[in-house]
């Protein structure tokens, strides 16, 4: 469930308050079970701290954690988290033709590779399940969302409306061009030259984009980091250091799971330069 702008204010300014007036050790246990960040390294209020480490807490988290300290919004905490959706990682609405089912699919298995999943209709309901209600599922809960314009796109019935229940909701709307450019008000949206492009390719390009787009950079930083932190091989530990490096925001949880990674994963301690960039990169961030 995402929030509005003014309810995450509200529900933000809320909790800061109320666990505020608690004592330290409750404050950082509390942020604890929440999986949210804390630090030592603190000479303000608690309630400046408590705000400082929520500030960028998923909604559905802020919503628990508000229901947590006697806090009751008008949004309602979804429960069980959609079985199509990857944990951890952007959840992306891919809008596409049934004819192009395949590329859809392609796409959607390039991207897992980096922290992205995706929702293609055809792959991910259940043939029990009313897909009606699996569709609206998805774009209700989804970060973002791609239209792949394959010819006679905008005759479907069902893509154009896809779009715009993902507008409705303000994520963002890339397009990629494979045989039919965007029209009305996707045009103004950003858009992808697909062409003769192979679906790894493509998905490599909006993985750049969604880790510099300002609406996902910062679940993107989080998925990196992750990234990071699982990498399994010396390659994989450099690629993914790389990426951690052009990060363009940062989170005071990201220096302890990177340490941590240093600590409890042999292919990130173990490839040659890792920890020293580490360590140089916690210190700029600082």
């Amino acid at each position: 469930m995402n929030l509005t702008p003014s309810q995450r204010v509200k529900l933000i300014k809320e909790i800061a308050v109320r666990l505020g007036e608690e004592n330290w050790p409750f404050i950082d246990a509390t942020l604890n079970a929440f999986s949210l960040p804390t630090t030592d390294d603190w000479n303000g209020q608690a309630i400046g701290y408590v705000l400082k480490m929520i500030e960028k807490a998923p909604d559905r988290t802020l919503l628990e954690l508000g229901e947590h300290v006697g806090f009751q919004t008008t949004a309602p905490v979804p429960r069980v988290d959609p079985p199509f959706w990857r944990k951890d990682m952007l959840k992306l609405f891919v809008t596409h033709l049934s004819s192009h089912r395949d590329y859809a699919a392609t796409l959607q298995e390039s991207l897992l590779s980096y922290g992205i999943s995706c929702f293609v209709a055809h792959n991910d309901i259940e043939p029990t399940r009313e897909w009606e209600n699996e569709i609206q599922t998805a774009l209700t809960t989804c970060d973002a969302l791609v239209a792949l314009l394959h010819p006679k796109f905008h005759a479907s019935k069902w893509t154009d409306q896809e779009i715009g229940f993902a507008m409705g909701r303000g994520v963002p709307v890339f397009c990629v061009r494979l045989g039919e450019d965007p029209y009305g008000f996707i045009g103004r949206f950003q858009a992808f030259n697909g062409g003769t492009k192979k679906a790894p390719i493509v998905a490599k390009e909006l993985f750049d984009a969604y880790r510099k787009n300002k609406q996902t950079q910062n679940q993107m930083a989080n998925v990196i980091i992750a990234m990071f932190v699982e990498s399994n091989s010396f390659a994989m530990a450099k690629w993914n250091m790389g990426l951690v490096e052009e990060l363009e925001v940062w989170d005071t949880a990201f220096p302890a799971r990177l340490r941590s990674a240093l600590k409890h994963n042999s292919q990130v301690s173990g490839a040659f330069g890792i920890p020293e960039r580490l360590e140089v990169l916690i210190k700029k961030w600082r």
